[in-house]
């Protein structure tokens, strides 16, 4: 049963003029049991104006509560479920036979994007997607490729994985005033971007078709599912996108979990996240790592690999981390780029993870970074006819990577588990 509860509004953040978006309040719970009960202390709230509209102090709301009771990571607040006050007499719409959140208390209907202009498909799309493991990496992957490819338009498909309503993410906001996204869709679930797509599929074809982006990212709004289990996580979401991408003609790329400070050993070096995604995707993709930097995977990419495989190769200390199947590893176009973290940390652009700061976890954002550098490399193959995903582990030219011995990293006896 949803853990809901009466509330009344002390304090509301300035409406942000527009009937979408997101409202930051402060409420009060009514008090519980006997009259004469303590009131309960005040608590942070959001509500989606688009579903529940404008709130104001005084207002009378009904609000859930669970997350923030449970102290979950990103349920720092308690959500609107309804405004008791001014919320009761919503028009609705007036003809759309599509519903978003259909057969819950929310649901609402949208115009997809599906049904907008021809419905002609125009394949292969051609044109490279990113796609994410973490809504937090949004920002640098924009960042970056916007620096190797200025005027460049790229968009943004939100996915389901994490938060499911677009107005909550700050990051989106940020890039959009910054110019550094041509626009925001949510697919599925995901509800409250600026166009609305039944699926993630129909989403990037109208992107990259319709709209004109030249790139797109793909991925979960802020926060992620997670759960003791291989296959239980908002990041195996990346695992239908990346197959979406594919299937569409688009050159994908995995823009890989990495971090250098995370407590759970499960996420150090490169994430069991990603490391499931690429075990499991049914092509090979491309995934970038950062040059250059001090961490299980720095400059000496095939060194680096074969310690986080956890072969004995290079000087660093090899992690506790093993993989029962490292060819379906090996299979993928492993790229080094560089990255530039001082300038990125200088652009004002979100710089925090999980309640770490970039100081603090710089291989998370050196990856990040470095996934959205090789999207700018992608681009150009995706101008011909022949552009797609790499068709082995390793590519050729001037610019390509080391490729990797597979027999110099062994099976080890575990594989990638363990919580969110």
């Amino acid at each position: 049963m949803l853990k809901l509860r009466r509330a009344t509004v002390i304090d509301a953040s300035p409406p942000p003029g527009a009937a979408s978006g997101e409202q930051r309040l402060i409420v009060e719970l009514s008090p519980q049991g006997e009259p004469g009960a303590e009131q309960p202390p005040a608590r942070a709230a959001v509500a989606d104006i688009s579903l529940v509209g404008l709130s104001q102090p005084g207002d009378e709301v009904i609000v859930n509560v669970e997350a923030l009771d449970l102290g979950l990571g990103s349920g720092g607040f308690d959500v609107v479920h309804a405004n008791l006050s001014r919320g009761l007499d919503g028009p609705g719409a007036a003809s759309r036979n599509v519903m978003k959140l259909n057969y819950t208390s929310l649901q609402h209907t949208v115009e997809p994007v599906e049904t907008v202009g021809s419905q002609q498909l125009e394949l292969p799309l051609g044109r490279p997607v990113a796609v994410l493991c973490l809504h937090g990496q949004l920002g640098p992957v924009a960042w970056a490729y916007a620096q190797a490819k200025p005027g460049a338009r790229l968009g943004y498909v939100q996915t389901e994985g994490g938060a499911l309503p677009g107005a909550h993410s700050r990051v989106v906001a940020a890039l959009r005033r910054a110019g550094l996204l041509a626009g925001h869709i949510t697919a599925g679930a995901s509800h409250g971007g600026e166009l609305e797509a039944v699926s993630t599929a129909g989403a990037l074809h109208h992107g990259l078709a319709a709209l004109g982006w030249d790139a797109a990212v793909v991925g979960p709004g802020p926060g992620i599912v997670g759960s003791s289990s291989r296959l239980g996580h908002g990041g195996l979401a990346a695992l239908d996108s990346a197959h979406v991408a594919l299937a569409l003609g688009c050159p994908a790329l995995l823009v890989a979990r990495m971090s250098s400070a995370d407590g759970r050993e499960r996420h150090r070096g490169i994430s069991h996240h990603t490391l499931t995604v690429l075990d499991l995707l049914l092509e090979p993709v491309t995934v970038a790592l950062p040059a250059g930097m001090r961490s299980p995977v720095g400059a000496d990419l095939r060194a680096g690999l074969g310690s986080v495989f956890g072969g004995s190769g290079g000087s660093r200390p090899a992690l506790a981390l093993d993989v029962e199947r490292p060819v379906r590893i090996t299979r993928h176009d492993w790229r080094r780029a560089e990255v530039d973290l001082p300038a990125y940390a200088a652009s004002g652009l979100p710089a925090e993870t999980m309640g770490r700061t970039l100081a603090q976890d710089p291989l998370f954002f050196g990856a990040a970074l470095a996934g959205g550098a090789a999207l700018a490399e992608l681009a150009p193959a995706a101008d011909g006819p022949e552009a797609g995903p790499p068709s082995g582990s390793s590519r050729s030219g001037p610019d390509a990577g080391p490729a990797l011995d597979e027999s110099a990293l062994p099976a080890g006896p575990g594989g990638p588990g363990g919580a969110a």
